[in-house]
């Protein structure tokens, strides 16, 4: 196992300290993944929160370089199901529950990996009180070497404070997060020009009809743009959309 540098620490205590403190929490979420860029070599990740919704475990997906939501694939198809709801926090390789031989001829594999050019994973299921919280994944692509051991002691050191700030939010007991401006979630969510067009006629309040006739597009060209920008922003309906961001600027 490599000794940690002074400069590692400083990291992982900056992380730390921005777990617990960044009041925004998606915002949380998303500067964790991109810290961690610093002291894990990863290539792609994503960031569950569990499910309180029957029948599902994963939702509100944070992610990395992966703009898919994947949680109905891992849920259908996942072989780490089990390890989820165990209500135990755990790190570990995928290689560590499953040969490489037998995981590359899952359909898992093969429907969520290999479309994404991915082979490696290491994740961490996150839970206190034997209660599921959240899950994080991170990925390598085809031709890089596996995980090691130095990364799962990594995600050890920031378990415990991910699980308290993860339980506190599914409790309801983080303050209110003020909603964020039309300008705000293009930047954050990284929508194109023209989500964030229709994004900003959305939040008028329009029709969807009177958007297409608006921006000369049929009515599928504006659900595909649609529901881009809710995969993006972790969302399924304009009720939810209208919670998270202001109407004005």
């Amino acid at each position: 196992m490599r000794k940690l540098e002074t400069n590692d620490w400083i990291i992982l205590n900056n992380i730390i300290y921005k777990i617990h403190t960044t009041d925004n929490f998606d915002e949380m979420r998303l500067d964790l993944l991109e810290q961690l860029k610093m002291v894990i070599d990863y290539d792609s990740a994503d960031f569950f929160l569990a499910s309180k919704e029957e029948g599902r475990l994963l939702c509100n997906p944070i992610t990395y370089n992966c703009d898919m939501d994947l949680s109905e694939m891992y849920e259908d198809l996942d072989y780490s199901r089990g390890i989820m709801v165990s209500g135990k926090t755990l790190i570990y390789r995928e290689t560590d529950i499953m040969s490489d031989e037998a995981r590359v001829e899952t359909d898992y594999y093969k429907k969520v990996y290999k479309p994404n050019n991915w082979h490696y994973a290491l994740q961490i299921i996150i839970a206190r009180h034997k209660k599921f919280l959240g899950t994080i994944t991170f990925y390598r692509t085809i031709g890089k070497e596996n995980f090691h051991y130095d990364d799962i002691f990594m995600l050890d050191m920031l378990k415990d404070h991910l699980a308290y700030r993860l339980e506190k939010y599914t409790l309801g007991l983080e303050t209110s997060v003020e909603k964020m401006t039309i300008s705000e979630a293009i930047l954050k969510f990284e929508l194109s020009k023209r989500e964030a067009t229709v994004l900003k006629e959305l939040m008028l309040g329009k029709d969807n009809s009177v958007i297409c006739e608006e921006l000369f597009i049929t009515i599928n060209t504006l659900k595909k743009h649609i529901l881009n920008i809710y995969r993006k922003m972790g969302i399924k309906n304009r009720v939810q959309l209208f919670k998270m961001v202001k109407e004005n600027e």
